[in-house]
């Protein structure tokens, strides 16, 4: 065989491949939303489709995300494989009922006669200097709908692959992409379509004095704070990925082998995700547990405007002594 050809990419290059590779390879699959269509998207995620696969495949919505959403289910109840897009996810609220009233409920609902093969992207997280309503991180919102994945990619060739993951799920797919880092960085991507599984969580660092669990953009700050403490603590960093359905077994192994937590996540501490890891630990493996587990989040407030951005989200130095607090208590 072979070896896989492959292309430098970014993150958010890694997705309208991904994107490019499925309405290639599936005609039921489209794409719609705000701008996505001639103007190639705003953060370009869509650039060059419109042209591609016209306007029956890359449609340009109006900007009205309950519709979008609404529209979305109809065509997913259909048989099509919509790919709806909301141009942040501080925008996704009007939409918020028809996800978890209709796209999360209709293979129940419907006692399995239908399903709703649909994604729903929005670019998520602050750190871009943006407006209000542009920087949400409310991916606990919907871990806690049952019926609905929840997807957050940290790298390009983790974005492709979950992305068609996604898309060819025969049920709704909630696709958090982190726009901190659409261009932060580079890897090689294979240039061919492939899945990454969903539901499987990522050793990103192996280490035996904590287990650091993180996703999306947060990955790489905790990656440069377990680095930064090399020689004096040996992090282990787990990238979870997708949150629901939730990796359960590799968060318990890995907690079971260093005895210590903590959680790394850019949205408000109280009732974020994290709180979901501390629990699942503590069900599973306390008698394993040597400290109080450690939550370094984003603060009890509405995301702040540009000077204070950087000190909201957490960054190295913060991680750094979040952690040194868990493994020296």
């Amino acid at each position: 065989m072979g070896e896989t050809e492959t292309e430098s990419r970014t993150l958010v290059e890694s997705v309208r491949d991904g994107l490019a590779g499925e309405l290639e390879r599936d005609e039921d699959v489209l794409v719609m939303g705000e701008d996505v269509g001639e103007n190639g998207g705003v953060f370009r995620a869509t650039e060059g489709l419109h042209a591609e696969f016209g306007d029956d495949r890359v449609i340009d919505t109006p900007l009205a995300e309950s519709g979008i959403v609404g529209t979305a289910i109809g065509m997913a109840a259909y048989g099509l494989k919509p790919v709806a897009e909301i141009q942040f996810l501080g925008f996704i609220y009007p939409g918020f009922d028809q996800i978890v009233s209709h796209a999360a409920r209709l293979r129940t609902r419907s006692r399995g006669r239908f399903t709703c093969p649909m994604v729903v992207r929005a670019p998520y997280g602050g750190g871009i200097r943006a407006p209000e309503h542009h920087s949400e991180s409310s991916e606990a919102f919907f871990a806690h709908q049952p019926g609905l994945t929840v997807v957050v990619p940290s790298t390009p060739h983790d974005a492709k692959g979950l992305l068609a993951s996604a898309i060819r799920s025969p049920d709704p797919v909630i696709f958090l992409e982190p726009k901190l880092i659409y261009r932060a960085f580079r890897e090689d991507v294979p240039t061919e379509p492939y899945e990454v599984p969903i539901g499987e969580a990522a050793v990103r660092r192996e280490g035996t004095d904590i287990s650091v669990y993180t996703w999306g953009a947060m990955a790489r700050p905790t990656m440069e704070a377990a680095e930064e403490l090399a020689g004096e603590i040996d992090v282990e960093v787990v990238d979870l990925r997708t949150l629901s359905p939730l990796d359960e077994e590799t968060i318990v192994e890995s907690f079971e082998k260093t005895g210590r937590a903590a959680i790394v996540h850019e949205a408000p501490k109280t009732g974020g995700f994290g709180a979901e890891i501390v629990a699942t630990l503590q069900e599973h493996s306390l008698l394993y547990q040597e400290a109080p587990i450690e939550r370094i989040a984003g603060f009890d407030a509405p995301f702040p405007l540009y000077s204070l951005e950087d000190y909201y989200l957490p960054e190295p130095a913060r991680i750094t002594e979040g952690i040194r607090e868990a493994v020296e208590f």
